[in-house]
C-alpha cells in the first residue's frame, strides 16, 4: 500500500461551500438588483400617474378658450401682485386694471406643478384698493402655477411662481403674448 502524500495530508478536510464567504458576497450582488427591481416595479403600478390626461383632444380643444380668456385680461390691463408672509401665514394679493383697483370676487387656485392633492383653491373678495388677504399654510417648497380668474370666468391671469425663490409673484396681462 501507499503512503498518503505529506502536503494532502496535512491540509485540513474541505468545508462545505456554503460555509465560505465568498459564495454568499457574489450572491450578494444579483440579490440586490432583484429586490431593488421588484420595489421599483411595486412603485411603478401602484400609483398613478398625475401628469398624464385621459382625454387630451377635449383639453387640447379647451386651450383656445383659455387664450380667449386671456386676450380679455390683455384688454382690461390687469396686473396681479401677490406676496406671501409664512410667518404670519398669509398670502397679499393686489388687483389692478390699467393701475386702477379693481374690487370684485375673485378665484385664486394655485396648483402644484406635479401633485394635483397639494393644490389649493381659494375665493376672494378684493377691497375698494383692489387688496385682498387669505390665511395660508406653509407653503411647499415647489414650483406653484398661479391661476386667478374672475368670478364668472370671462378672463384669466396665470403664471409661474417659484416659492420659496421668490417671496413675490407679478404677472401682468400682456396682449403681445396671446395674439
Amino acid at each position: 500500500m501507499q503512503a498518503a502524500h505529506p502536503v494532502l495530508s496535512s491540509l485540513p478536510p474541505a468545508r462545505p461551500w456554503y460555509t465560505h464567504r465568498w459564495p454568499w458576497l457574489l450572491m450578494l450582488g444579483p440579490f440586490v438588483v432583484v429586490v431593488a427591481g421588484t420595489v421599483t416595479g411595486y412603485l411603478a403600478f401602484s400609483g398613478q400617474d398625475a401628469l398624464v390626461v385621459d382625454d387630451y383632444y377635449t383639453q387640447g380643444k379647451a386651450i383656445n378658450q383659455d387664450l380667449r380668456r386671456d386676450r380679455v385680461a390683455a384688454s382690461l390691463g390687469l396686473d396681479l401682485v401677490l406676496r406671501y408672509d409664512p410667518a404670519a401665514g398669509v398670502l397679499k394679493g393686489r388687483l389692478l386694471a390699467r393701475g386702477v383697483p379693481q374690487a370684485s370676487t375673485l378665484n385664486l387656485h394655485l396648483a402644484h406643478a406635479t401633485l394635483p392633492e397639494k393644490d389649493l383653491k381659494f375665493i376672494v373678495q378684493t377691497d375698494v384698493r383692489g387688496e385682498f388677504v387669505v390665511a395660508l399654510p406653509m407653503l411647499e417648497r415647489a414650483r406653484w402655477q398661479v391661476l386667478l380668474e374672475s368670478e364668472h370666468r370671462d378672463w384669466r391671469l396665470t403664471g409661474p411662481w417659484k416659492w420659496p425663490h421668490a417671496p413675490a409673484f407679478e404677472v401682468k396681462a400682456d396682449a403681445a403674448a396671446v395674439s
